[in-house]
């Protein structure tokens, strides 16, 4: 494949997925700016490996979902920091009573293969068999982690509830 080609290619690439993308991390963030902030780092990580890269989509998801991670965490982390500035306390409170309301909670304790089945499979509406080349597990071990992830997200429902 030429040069010329293989830039083509790229682009090609980046103007089909780039909108479902962004529009996709837009609403697991709900800012815009934060959203093409992420959009654009997962594309940019994907160009720089992209000899090596076997499935640009699947490296392109993945990326995007290890992003959005760090981002709740930091998140996540700065709202605690904040709050217990905010209030003078030295121990932040139990995080639970908001977990019902908060599905980016919700999610946070849930094993990694886990929770990112769940986001590609449930918030990105990849297929079982998508997620299983994404994330290069057999879709019966994505079946089983989706079980596993639902299982355990409905105990949390049902101890929030109580």
């Amino acid at each position: 494949m030429s040069n010329q080609a293989g830039i083509d290619e790229r682009r090609e690439f980046f103007a089909a997925q780039y909108p479902r993308l962004a529009g996709w991390v837009r609403r697991q963030v709900d800012d815009d700016d934060t959203a093409h902030d992420i959009a654009a780092e997962a594309f940019t990580r994907l160009m720089s490996r992209w000899s090596a890269s076997h499935d640009p989509h699947a490296y392109l998801y993945k990326t995007a979902v290890n992003l959005l991670r760090d981002h709740w965490r930091r998140t996540q982390r700065e709202r605690r920091a904040l709050s217990l500035a905010a209030s003078g306390q030295r121990h932040a409170a139990d995080p639970r009573a908001d977990r019902a309301t908060d599905l980016r909670a919700m999610l946070e304790p849930l094993p990694e293969h886990q929770r990112t089945a769940v986001m590609l499979h449930y918030l990105a509406g990849f297929s079982i068999g998508e997620v299983a080349a994404i994330v290069g597990r057999p879709e019966g071990t994505v079946k089983s982690d989706l079980y596993q992830a639902r299982t355990r997200l409905r105990a949390e429902l049902d101890y929030s509830h109580d």
